[in-house]
């Protein structure tokens, strides 16, 4: 498991869903409830500019890290701030996500989730969105093309919100395939199941009020099969908990169980054809009681 401190810092005002607190609880719980991971509390480090590059635009990298709030937060978005301590979460945020790759692929150590903020999957090659300041998940896959010469990967998007970001930087990649469900209509309004890129994105979007069974179907009838024909060397989950029913800012009625569920088929389809390899990463969820035991079951998944 990768975190940072810094990822605390990241300020984004009173009353914003995507809080200090929600990284707080999660590390708690699963601090409780798995005394034996391996924890890199403190190492992950900063993503460079060549990294970030890869995925993101040099002024808009630039506008992120030289950009020096004051007293008052900065908004890139209407959703969206900036604080003095933002600039080394977003770096340790995506840095995270590298140091996992390298690790995952660089050895037996098969599994990683990062629990990082602010979360990344919305923020778009050249603008921040959705509480997203650099697409982490992005980061990390563009990184193991580069860095490790990886072939075919797979990104998995099980947020209630679509990873509109995640499809924007990959959606003519025919090496890389993108597999999302999400709620619509809802923010930020991408992600028809008729938007396919190159035929290497599938959007499985779902009405208000789904249940966990309707998503399991979306996912065993029309993803996971797509998926498993793929066959990719690595996959990456953008690992997002804000379909649980005790959300506040979307309409699912998950539980904890079903995001357990989507793991583990998911760490099935990377057992079969990518060795085991799966590279998490913590994008929403905002209600902290929920939120922490959605997080208990996909690691408890993701460990097997």
């Amino acid at each position: 498991m990768y975190s940072h401190p810094a990822c605390l810092a990241h300020d984004t005002g009173e009353g914003h869903p995507e809080r200090p607190a929600r990284l707080i609880t999660v590390l708690a719980a699963l601090a409780a409830q798995f005394p034996g991971v391996i924890r890199h509390d403190d190492h992950a480090p900063r993503a460079s500019i060549e990294e970030l590059s890869r995925v993101h635009a040099p002024h808009y990298i630039a506008q992120v890290l030289e950009t020096q709030p004051g007293a008052d937060l900065h908004w890139l978005d209407a959703d969206t701030a900036l604080s003095p301590g933002s600039a080394e979460a977003a770096l340790r945020a995506a840095g995270a996500v590298v140091a996992a790759t390298d690790w995952v692929l660089g050895g037996e150590n098969r599994r990683a989730f990062c629990a990082v903020r602010p979360p990344g999957h919305h923020a778009e090659p050249a603008a921040a969105m959705g509480f997203c300041l650099f697409d982490n998940v992005a980061v990390g896959a563009a990184h193991a093309f580069a860095a490790h010469g990886v072939e075919r990967i797979a990104i998995a998007d099980f947020d209630v919100h679509h990873g509109n970001g995640t499809q924007a930087i990959f959606e003519r990649e025919p090496r890389l395939l993108f597999v999302d469900t999400h709620q619509m209509p809802l923010y930020p309004g991408t992600g028809a199941a008729a938007e396919t890129g190159v035929g290497n994105i599938a959007n499985a979007p779902y009405p208000p009020l789904s249940s966990g069974a309707d998503v399991r179907a979306l996912w065993r009838d029309a993803l996971l099969p797509r998926l498993d024909a793929f066959a990719p060397s690595v996959l990456f989950v953008s690992a997002g908990f804000d379909a649980h029913r005790d959300d506040p800012l979307a309409q699912g009625l998950l539980d904890a169980d079903d995001f357990g569920w989507i793991t583990a088929q998911l760490v099935e389809i990377a057992n079969r054809h990518a060795n085991g390899r799966i590279v998490s990463t913590l994008e929403g969820g905002y209600d902290l009681a929920a939120l922490a035991a959605s997080a208990v079951a996909h690691v408890a998944a993701l460990r097997g």
